[in-house]
């Protein structure tokens, strides 16, 4: 009989990163506000956690990033206005972010990477197991990635992080796993992780992407850890301890996603990203994929 383990209720959404990649547009706007299609990404995210039932949502934040608040919070003068113009559409899509989810915020202070911004949340997280979310992935609503994996951390315990193969010339850019079978399917038990390892020296081309469902004992390890690369502490050195040391609060396995998942991180993907969810849009695709076929003809 399969061993049930504690319910996941709590998101966090690490959001406390600088954008450079994407400056200037993101000297004064957060990046996790810069708009894919008509929404800011991070709304994606946040639906994301709500429709895999996670209603709280913890948003780990720094300076200059009081519009992530204020997006999810009420704006009366403006639904205002909307209401006195009749506009009932745009006073829905407005409201909808307000709605959403019960947000909490916490500041990083000093950004010392993905790991440290996960301990930050000890505090409201507590000793249950929880999600966290990067902004930079955004997952296809239709594939239901983060279902699954707290599905997997409910039955097996431990943690479980999301895998997807790239093209080995690619595993440099991502944190990979060394993994073995765990009974077929979409799940493997990882052994081993290493953050950004030389294509010669990586275990698989299994790449970390930006999804986990965490056992509250990483955060003693986080503790623990010391900065690695780029000086930061990497959430990778604290799930290697846990994959090797299953006494420490472990095992990990991880969930390999063969799905849609939009990277916008990077400059050309969040292009790519943003003209793939509108083409399938139904108020905007049949335009759009009417223009993009005129374009791309007199391009080429």
């Amino acid at each position: 009989m399969t061993q049930s383990h504690p319910r996941i209720t709590k998101a966090v959404i690490p959001a406390a990163g600088l954008g450079t990649r994407f400056l200037p547009a993101t000297k004064a706007t957060p990046k996790e506000m810069l708009p894919v299609v008509d929404k800011p990404a991070i709304q994606y995210v946040v639906e994301e956690a709500v429709t895999a039932g996670l209603s709280d949502v913890l948003m780990i934040t720094g300076r200059n990033k009081r519009p992530l608040e204020d997006h999810f919070d009420r704006n009366y003068e403006l639904e205002e206005a909307l209401v006195k113009k009749g506009d009932l559409d745009r006073l829905d899509k407005v409201q909808e972010s307000n709605d959403l989810a019960t947000m909490h915020y916490v500041r990083q202070g000093d950004p010392r990477g993905l790991g440290h911004a996960v301990l930050c949340a000890e505090p409201h997280v507590g000793d249950q197991p929880f999600a966290v979310l990067l902004g930079d992935d955004l997952i296809d609503p239709r594939d239901p990635l983060l279902a699954r994996m707290m599905e997997v951390q409910e039955q097996q315990g431990g943690s479980v992080i999301a895998l997807m193969e790239v093209d080995p010339s690619q595993i440099h850019l991502y944190g990979c796993a060394a993994v073995e079978p765990a009974g077929g399917g979409d799940v493997v038990k990882v052994t081993d992780l290493v953050e950004k390892p030389d294509a010669a020296d990586a275990p698989s081309n299994y790449a970390i992407i930006g999804r986990y469902v965490l056992d509250p004992a990483v955060f003693e390890i986080l503790r623990q850890t010391k900065p690695g690369r780029g000086g930061e502490i990497q959430i990778t050195d604290a799930l290697q301890m846990l994959a090797k040391d299953e006494s420490a609060g472990g095992p990990v396995h991880g969930v390999v996603f063969k799905g849609r998942r939009y990277d916008t991180g990077d400059r050309g993907d969040y292009l790519r990203a943003i003209v793939r969810l509108a083409c399938e849009r139904e108020d905007l695709g049949p335009e759009f994929r009417t223009w993009l076929r005129s374009y791309v003809t007199e391009e080429m």
